[in-house]
This record gives structure tokens, sequence and C-alpha cells, in this order.
């Protein structure tokens, strides 16, 4: 049985698609922007915009039962390597003792403000392996 988690993001709906999909044991998180959702605020800093991405992802997560230790996989997308820095800063708090299979790319995304988008696969229970 699939269930689709919605983190409440307006954008969700607009676009069709779902913050998460669990199949199994298998979670897979859409890209994730820095978005403050109860505000619909983004801050300009890119490390802020990580671990409100973060904090996202994980209260996703956490509606199945899971948590970011449980990641298998992280991509990153920024949008200039001027951001890598405070980027890098929030992952290596976040990952340092989990240490995903991790992919960074710079593009575009949709927005001018958003400087970063995180898209992360988990496996619930894997960080309890």
């Amino acid at each position: 049985m699939v269930i689709h988690i919605s983190s409440g993001s307006p954008f969700e709906a607009k676009i069709g698609y779902s913050r998460a999909l669990v199949d199994g044991s298998m979670v897979y998180v859409s890209g994730t922007t820095g978005y403050e959702y109860a505000t619909m605020t983004m801050p300009e800093d890119a490390g802020a915009q990580a671990r409100n991405s973060f904090a996202t992802i994980n209260r996703a997560l956490e509606q199945v039962g899971s948590s970011l230790k449980d990641t298998v996989r992280v991509r990153y997308y920024i949008t200039d390597m001027a951001w890598y820095d405070a980027l890098v800063a929030v992952a290596g708090e976040t990952y340092r003792d989990i240490r995903p299979a991790a992919t960074m790319v710079v593009c575009g995304l949709t927005t001018p403000e958003m400087k970063l988008e995180i898209e992360v696969t988990a496996r619930i229970g894997a960080g309890g392996s």
C-alpha cells in the first residue's frame, strides 16, 4: 500500500505531488526548498534555507515513524556555488554520523529566492541497522 504525506505546502496541490510517498519501508521525499510553510516566507540565507528544508523533510518522515537518521540517499540542488559552504555546514551537522549516499547538482530552481532544494530517500529503520 502506498501512503501519501503532505506538508501543507500550497505547491503540493497546485503542482500535483506529495511531500513524501511511502512504499513498504521506503520513503521518497520530494525536493524540498527552504520555505517556512507556516508563514510562506523564505529566508535569504542559504544556511537557514537548508535548515528549513531539513525540518520540513524530518516532519514528513516522522509522520510515518521515520526520521533523518533513516536517510539512505540525499540529493542537493543549489543555484550557485556561492551557497555551497552554507549548505555543506548544515548538511554536515545533519548527516555527519549517518553518511547517506549523496549527490550535489548546480542548477536553476523555480523562483529566484530559492537557493537550494533537498531530496531524500529513507528506509524506515535504516538508522538502527
